[in-house]
């Protein structure tokens, strides 16, 4: 199969996206950034998707920037890498406002770029095998980009140590940070991942949707703002037919517990 990014379905409910450059370490490139906004955009318009996950072909999730990448940027004058940075944030406002959950699946490198790639993610799960960081001040260089979304998950003490320093994390000091969610051994990776999403995906969408968009709308709320916004979610999810679905159900059982406990009393 060809193409910087694969698409597949998996299984019910699940989209897969696979970074597809595994000879370059599935290093980022402008093609890369334009297939994968393409892919979710995609993604968002199937009604059938309920989850995106998003990996890396070969022995690496993503570990940066590409190197003739990186000396055409040195090149470039002020007003062109402009033009080149936004189109990174956009992919990132896409994942953001994606009304879908993203799931990283991360083994191996996922460094500068690769990183952010990951915790421009809902949720990430690594391999424990997986090594995580923002070296690029080694370089000289800023992920600045990133930052919009690092410093909303770990708080800005601890982004500014990851960035400031440029150290790379194991898979399990990753956790602890506050950039991974999950990690699983080799051995069981596949497994752990495959149960992990598809309890995702089985979730009702209607109400991830909600969830998703509510948290990071509240990003840019004052307190009384965010109260009266969940307040207006609140009522839509009980509006929707998920909702009374859900209920009806959880009082049915309910009332069949209480009825067999009432048979043995």
């Amino acid at each position: 199969m060809s193409g910087p990014v694969l698409v597949e379905r998996v299984r019910a409910g699940v989209a897969s996206l696979t970074l597809n450059r595994p000879e370059k370490r599935n290093a980022l490139s402008a093609e890369l950034v334009r297939a994968l906004a393409e892919a979710l955009e995609r993604a968002a318009e199937d009604a059938t998707v309920r989850v995106v996950t998003l990996a890396g072909a070969g022995q690496d999730f993503c570990a940066g920037a590409d190197l003739v990448e990186l000396g055409r940027i040195a090149d470039m004058g002020r007003e062109e890498s402009l033009r080149d940075a936004r189109s990174l944030g956009d992919l990132f406002r896409t994942m953001r406002s994606h009304p879908r959950p993203l799931v990283a699946l991360v083994h191996g490198r996922a460094l500068a770029g690769g990183c952010g790639l990951a915790t421009a993610c809902d949720l990430v799960l690594a391999r424990e095998d997986a090594e995580l960081g923002y070296p690029e001040v080694h370089l000289g260089f800023v992920p600045a980009l990133v930052m919009t979304v690092l410093r909303r998950k770990v708080g800005e003490g601890r982004a500014f140590e990851m960035v400031a320093l440029g150290r790379r994390y194991g898979a399990g000091a990753a956790r602890e940070i506050g950039i991974v969610n999950a990690v699983f051994p080799e051995a069981t990776w596949k497994a752990e991942t495959v149960r992990w999403v598809s309890d995702l995906a089985s979730l009702p969408p209607g109400a991830l949707r909600l969830a998703k968009g509510l948290l990071y709308e509240l990003d840019g709320l004052d307190f009384d703002r965010a109260l009266e916004r969940a307040a207006e979610v609140n009522a839509e999810a009980r509006a929707s037919a998920e909702c009374r679905e859900g209920v009806r159900r959880f009082l049915e059982r309910s009332r069949a517990r209480g009825a067999r406990e009432g048979g043995r009393a």
